[in-house]
């Protein structure tokens, strides 16, 4: 039986609303719901770049993080577009998303995020590291798609840096589609990427760091795969974009962590 963690609830807004208006009124319905209430678990929102001053502005007495979507592996320099780890630090954001699997299908690659991670953990941020398969097999072969994204994320990573880590396990077909994986497919995957970070370090290593889940989270199926999944909460996509059902799931998730 693994260890519970505090559990952590990320809605990743990809690249919505259209305007920032929009995101306003977004991130204002999900302060108001939970507003003056003690959450046992932690929030956040990665919203488009652009909208986080504006939003931060919004942020009430119950506080909302921000996560970046992506991060520069450079420090500094001659990339035009890039942001680095630690102008997301300037601005407070101190937690960014790396190697999610729309990114990894549009050609990043494993030396990319290794960096990403090592640019992050440098400055002193936590790391949201996506790892998952594309598709399921009968033979398993699947384990070792995971296997590979985690060691070679994980290269030249010192042991006091992986603690600030968390991974997000994101079966690529479960996204988007409305097909979540099974709970107990889930605990077998989160059990497998125990393993793994076990045999890379040590076991309270492994069992210090945060295991989400993303891949077609509702409130309908938050409770059963927070019970029977063995995670450690969610990184939530389209739900995200209705306050109503993120909210929700962050609710879920913190009476699950009361009984807990």
């Amino acid at each position: 039986m693994l260890k519970r963690r505090r559990i952590l609830v990320v809605g990743n807004w990809k690249m919505n609303p259209a305007t920032l208006a929009r995101a306003e009124k977004l991130f204002v319905d999900v302060e108001k719901t939970i507003k003056n209430k003690t959450l046992r678990v932690d929030m956040a929102i990665a919203p488009p770049l652009l909208y986080v001053g504006a939003l931060s502005e919004l942020s009430g007495p119950q506080k909302i993080e921000f996560v970046a979507q992506d991060v520069s592996t450079h420090e500094s320099g001659a990339h035009t577009g890039e942001i680095s780890a630690a102008m997301l630090r300037s601005h407070g954001i101190k937690c960014a998303i790396v190697g999610h699997s729309e990114m990894r299908a549009a050609g990043e690659s494993d030396e990319s995020i290794n960096k990403k991670l090592h640019a992050l953990l440098a400055v002193k941020s936590v790391a949201i590291l996506c790892v998952g398969e594309s598709e399921r097999d009968g033979n398993g072969n699947y384990f070792g798609v995971v296997e590979d994204q985690l060691r070679s994320a994980f290269l030249d990573i010192k042991m006091d840096d992986v603690k600030r880590m968390v991974i997000a396990y994101e079966p690529v077909w479960a996204i988007g589609t409305g097909v979540n994986a099974r709970p107990e497919d889930v605990e077998e995957m989160r059990l497998f990427i125990n393993k793994v970070l076990t045999d890379l370090y040590d076991r309270a290593t492994a069992e210090a760091i945060r295991v989400l889940y993303g891949g077609s989270v509702t409130p309908d199926n938050a409770a059963e795969l927070l019970k029977q999944g063995a995670i450690d909460g969610f990184l939530v996509g389209g739900a995200s974009l209705e306050a109503k059902k993120f909210v929700e799931i962050v609710k879920i998730s913190d009476q699950y962590a009361k009984l807990a």
